[in-house]
């Protein structure tokens, strides 16, 4: 026999908050929907957990889904359970952010969402349900942990300049860096190393390019080392 609950569930839904850099701000990846409540609204792309899925599997779904991105860094933000947060029903969301690298990831709306695009954290439209909270939560999760885990190479490509890099820390942390003392730091860390290759068809003096060395960070981290800038 079924078994009978004795109290009522909240339903629950997953929703991602998507970074991403350009040459000027931190971008965030935000969805249009196209269903009520807050039709036409921006929002973050998200959905309801289905029962045979575990919660990762749910928001790459989703993610996929509603954006067209696929095979990111995700990580797990923080549980928000208001009790008015959603008008439909009672609704905890478990929410993630996602980092990925602009090239080569191209975005489209699907499913209940009417138009998928990035906008800049310095101009945000109003988002719908508690968008706003759990993006702010995302931003200050983002600032903090970049600096003590070296997860701003999944906002660059593959190969890139340090200045490059360096662009990423002044953009998230909103402050300038000092150019020599940054290189200085991150060059002895030796987790970056040189490629042997130069940048291609810019307008300026080509600099040099690097990769982040994951297998020699994780080695090095086994050792004891500290990641920080």
């Amino acid at each position: 026999m079924p078994h009978t609950y004795e109290f009522a569930r909240a339903a629950l839904t997953v929703d991602i908050v998507v970074f991403a850099l350009d040459e000027e701000d931190l971008q965030v990846m935000l969805i249009q929907r196209d269903l009520e409540p807050f039709e036409g609204q921006w929002a973050l792309p998200g959905g309801f957990v289905r029962v045979d899925e575990t919660l990762d599997e749910s928001a790459r779904r989703e993610l996929q889904e509603e954006t067209g991105l696929q095979d990111i860094y995700l990580e797990q933000l923080y549980t928000f359970g208001g009790l008015k947060r959603d008008p439909r029903e009672r609704v905890v969301t478990v929410a993630y952010y996602a980092l990925v690298n602009l090239e080569g990831h191209n975005v489209h709306a699907s499913t209940d969402a009417r138009n998928a695009a990035w906008f800049s954290m310095n101009d945000l439209p109003d988002l719908a349900f508690d968008h706003s909270m759990i993006l702010q939560t995302a931003h200050e999760r983002l600032r903090g942990k970049l600096r003590y885990q070296p997860i701003g190479f999944e906002l660059l490509p593959e190969k890139f300049t340090l200045r490059q890099l360096q662009h990423v820390y002044e953009v998230v942390l909103d402050r300038e860096l000092d150019k020599r003392n940054f290189r200085k730091k991150v060059l002895g860390m030796e987790i970056v190393k040189e490629t042997n290759e130069i940048e291609k068809d810019v307008a300026h003096r080509a600099a040099k390019l690097y990769r982040f060395d994951k297998k020699k960070y994780d080695r090095l981290t086994k050792q004891g080392f500290n990641f920080e800038i």
